[in-house]
């Protein structure tokens, strides 16, 4: 299944301290048409980037990361009244784990790897308008 074409205006942030992963996200997102695919490998930078004024409709956080972890930076986020859509998107799959990370401010969370489904998925729920 190919990804739906959402054009530009949609921004993205993708946070992943594997940058086989950010890569392979940011691509994702491009062929779907989402624009400023940008990527910073940990939480920290994640929220460094939003006090620097930076603003993005969606955020792909992983969870398990060096210096600040998904749950932290999500957590932080909210705190600082970051409206994003928040994703966890993670190899971590027991439910106590991912209720946690839901707990901590996210909007949604998929297993890794997203692929053009998982991320229409995400896409629809950010604005149910959207048709393929």
């Amino acid at each position: 299944m190919a990804p739906r074409n959402f054009g530009t205006q949609i921004t993205a942030l993708v946070v992943d301290d594997n940058v086989l992963n950010r890569k392979i996200h940011q691509k994702l997102l491009e062929s779907a048409g989402v624009r400023n695919q940008e990527g910073v490998a940990n939480g920290k930078e994640a929220v460094e980037i939003h006090c620097h004024g930076r603003r993005f409709d969606l955020i792909l956080m992983d969870m398990d990361m060096p210096v600040m972890n998904g749950l932290e930076a999500t957590k932080e986020l909210r705190s600082m009244g970051i409206g994003s859509m928040i994703v966890g998107v993670s190899s971590r799959c027991t439910e106590t784990e991912i209720r946690k990370f839901m707990e901590s401010g996210l909007n949604d969370y998929h297993e890794k790897p997203l692929n053009s489904a998982k991320l229409n998925s995400i896409l629809d729920k950010m604005n149910p308008s959207f048709t393929s």
